[in-house]
Order: structure tokens, then sequence, then C-alpha cells
């Protein structure tokens, strides 16, 4: 494969949208979640799912409820009938009404807060078997993690609270079989979660909007003497909740085991690292505090060669080559090739799947024979790790969409569709990425990465 030749040079800085309102999940979009989850358990003899939810694990539950417990814990018992009833602690007995999902609510304080009042407190195992756990044959346990994936099957690991396991090991029949059922929702080859419709699309695009535009802020606010809490707010939009810790770190990271930002002034030659991420999207950059390649320190002199313009070329490609059909491992094994782990070290997923949180699973490693689909939600993810030399990063979220897919966006979300098409020009005029038919860009900052934060108006391109 012919690398393209990355330039370093004067381009304009991509659009960012403000005052995107969020896109609700509509009732069909809802109702149509539910069924892809019945129609899984069906596939594989699941007579009911026991789907757990926390503040930072509420990704599978609040898919068919609609939120999360916050502070609190909870579950959803949904049964192959459809039948459902939510568990819940006292601070959101409330919620069980706005649900998302026809449910029964039944109060269990011990999801509450520590010390708080424990009236109506009854045996976890009482309730599953009250709800007839007792009589079924075969429970799926679902928390966040599969620990498995479609090519290695290990469902014998629960993520889940001892208390909640060892209640259903007790309360269920002695031949009912308890297993990890996680892949049902996350899988690539088989998750519900994993496609999104047009009405998804648009819900999480507001997240990836978010981001992208918070990261160019922040960007542009660097200057020598801002402190990393300064750009930490340029990292924040309308009260949204962050999906990752947020970063602004300049140079040494995690003194005293800190990952927040400080009151650290940024200096003249620091490494700097950016990231925020809210639902439906991540932006993260990481580079220089400076303005040109004289500035860089003594022993990474060669870094735009060593580093930063092989990991762009390595986006580039990924960005020009990823296509619906594609099993996981071409896309993993075309990365290898243009950006090898031997000289990179890269270990992680070069890519994966986005939605509520910021990492749901990912169908791209290696050996994968997860296909790439239509409506997947994905984040390009390489992240390179060369001793001596500082990183490189430019983290962004598209998604996969056919003719049918992009038609539907085009005709429901035409203002969406719009910010698609503006994206996707800036992509293929003025950054000469020939962007994959497939792609439809979610993130104003993709493949846009400024290596050096003072040199405001540079920043990569390819030349063909």
């Amino acid at each position: 494969m012919k690398k393209p030749e990355i330039q370093l040079t004067k381009v304009s800085k991509p659009m960012i949208f403000n005052d995107v309102a969020p896109t609700f999940l509509t009732d069909e979009t809802m109702d149509e979640r539910k069924q892809k989850v019945l129609d899984n358990m069906k596939s594989e003899g699941f007579d009911t799912l026991v789907i757990y939810a926390d503040r930072e694990h509420g990704g599978n539950f609040e898919y068919l409820t609609g939120f999360i417990p916050r502070f609190e814990e909870g579950l959803l018992v949904l049964e192959v009938t459809g039948e459902c009833t939510l568990i819940l602690g006292n601070e959101n007995l409330k919620m069980a009404k706005v649900a998302r999902i026809e449910n029964r609510l039944i109060h269990s304080p011990l999801f509450s807060l520590p010390n708080q009042p424990m009236d109506n407190e009854a045996r976890l195992e009482v309730i599953f078997e009250n709800i007839g756990l007792s009589e079924k044959s075969k429970i799926g346990v679902v928390g966040w993690k599969m620990f498995t994936t479609a090519e290695s099957e290990n469902d014998a690991y629960f993520d889940l609270p001892y208390f909640i396991i060892q209640a259903l090991l007790t309360s269920k029949n002695e031949q009912a079989e308890l297993k990890n059922a996680a892949h049902l929702f996350i899988r690539g080859d088989k998750g519900a979660r994993t496609t999104n419709n047009a009405n998804e699309i648009a819900h999480y695009e507001y997240g990836a909007n978010l981001s992208s535009s918070c990261i160019l802020n922040a960007m542009d606010a660097v200057q020598v003497g801002v402190t990393e809490a300064e750009l930490g707010n340029e990292l924040t939009a309308e009260g949204q909740t962050n999906t990752v810790v947020t970063i602004a770190a300049t140079g040494q990271r995690f003194e005293y085991g800190n990952v927040y930002p400080t009151h650290k002034q940024v200096k003249l030659g620091d490494p700097l690292s950016l990231t925020t991420a809210f639902k439906g999207g991540l932006s993260s950059r990481t580079g220089f505090v400076i303005e040109n390649a004289s500035q860089l320190p003594e022993n990474q002199q060669d870094y735009l060669e060593r580093v930063a313009k092989p990991y762009y070329q390595a986006v580039t490609t990924w960005l020009e080559t990823i296509k619906i059909g594609m099993p996981g491992n071409e896309l993993y094994q075309m990365i290898e090739t243009v950006f090898p782990q031997a000289d990179y070290h890269w270990h992680l997923n070069p890519g994966h799947l986005v939605s509520d949180e910021e990492w749901m699973s990912s169908p791209i490693y290696a050996g994968s024979k997860e296909r790439l689909k239509s409506g997947m939600i994905l984040q390009i993810d390489i992240i390179p790790s060369v001793a001596g030399y500082t990183g490189v990063s430019a983290e962004e979220c598209v998604a996969l969409a056919d003719e049918n897919l992009q038609k539907q966006i085009r005709e429901d979300y035409p203002e969406l569709w719009q910010r698609i098409s503006t994206r996707k020009s800036y992509l293929k005029e003025i950054l000469a990425i020939d962007l994959s038919e497939d792609v439809i860009p979610l993130s104003n900052t993709v493949g846009y990465l400024r290596p050096f934060y003072l040199a405001k108006d540079q920043a990569f391109r390819c030349v063909k």
C-alpha cells in the first residue's frame, strides 16, 4: 500500500456547530430496542435477563429504560415474554413512572446509599423468588463486560456485586443455568446495541458534536501561562455529564496520582493532553505547546517523522479503508501494516464501538470475524507509545451508514445531514482524505490534528 505524504501546513479550522439541541429517542426506537434484545434472548434460549446498573455501568440498563439510577444501583429483570420488573432503591422509585419501558416496580433499599432507611426491606432472594426466577431454566446476567469474544467463550464470570449473584444462585432451581449474557447487548456479531437507526444516530451525534466543539475551543485556548483548570473549563458544555475523566494535563502527568486538571500553568515546550467525551462521542488530542519544530526537545527533534506523521497516516488509512461488511481482523491488519505494533507499540483495539459509554466493545481485534455493520458508531482509537517520545492523538467518532440509512438520515434529520455533509467536504477538500463512502462523520474535528498547539493555523493534511 502506497502511503500518502503527510504535510504540516496552513489549514483552515473545521466548522463547529453551536446550539444543536439534543434529539430524544422515539417510542418506536425504544420498542425496536426491546424487540432486538428479546430476539437475541430467544435465539439462545434465555428465559430471563437480570440487567444491572450503577452510575458507571448503566449502559445496558439505560438502553431499555432510558435512565440510569445515578448514585444508586438498580436491576431490570426482562422476561422472554416481554414483561419487565424494575428493582430500585429509595431515591429512584420515582423513575419507574417515567421509564421508557412498561414495568412493575419493586422497592429494594439494598440498592440505596449507606445508612438510608431500610423500610420495606426484603431479602433479594425473596424478591427473585416472588417474581418467578426459581421457575426459570436459563437466566442471563448482564453487567457491562462479556469476558469473551465471538471466538472465545467464557460465560461463567459475572461483574455484578457479590450480593446480587449470591441471591441469584440461592433463588434459582438447581438445574437452572446462570450465564453471562452481556454479549446479547454488546458483542459485535449479534449485540442489540452495536447498530443504530437514524433516530439513534441523531441522538448520539449531539454528544459527538459537543465533544469535538469543546476540543477545538480548548486547542484554541492553549497559550503559555494558561492553567489546566482553564483548559478543563473548555472541555465541559451544556451541563452534560462527561463519559470519561476530563483530561487537561500539561508536562508530567499523574503527579501525586492525580488524574484531574489542576492549577498548573502550561509552559513553552510542554507536552499537553486534552480529552473530553459525552454520550456518543469522544475527542482527544496530544502534542507540544510550541510553534514550530525547532522548539521540540533536543532528544525529540525527529518527533514529526518518528511518531506524529506515521500516526496520522494510520488515521487517514483507517478513514479511507473502513467499510461495511469488512471483518474486524481486516481493519486490524490494515493498521498493523501501515503502523506496525513492533515499531509504535499500540496495544489496544484500533477502533471501538461507542454509545452511552465511551467504550462499549470492539469488533476490531486480531483474528476477529465480526463484520462491521451499517449503523455502528466507532471511535478511531490508535494509541502509539514510542519510548522517549511524547505521544500523539486525534481520537474522534464516526458512524457507518449504507445508502438506505444515509437516505433516512437525510430525510428525517436534514439539519444533521447538513452537518455531516459539511464535515465530509472538509475532510475531502481541505485535508485531502478520500473518505470511505460508508463513513459519516459525527465529530466536527475528525482527521484534524495540530501537533504544535501554538501554531493554531497549522495542521496535518495529505498530499497525493
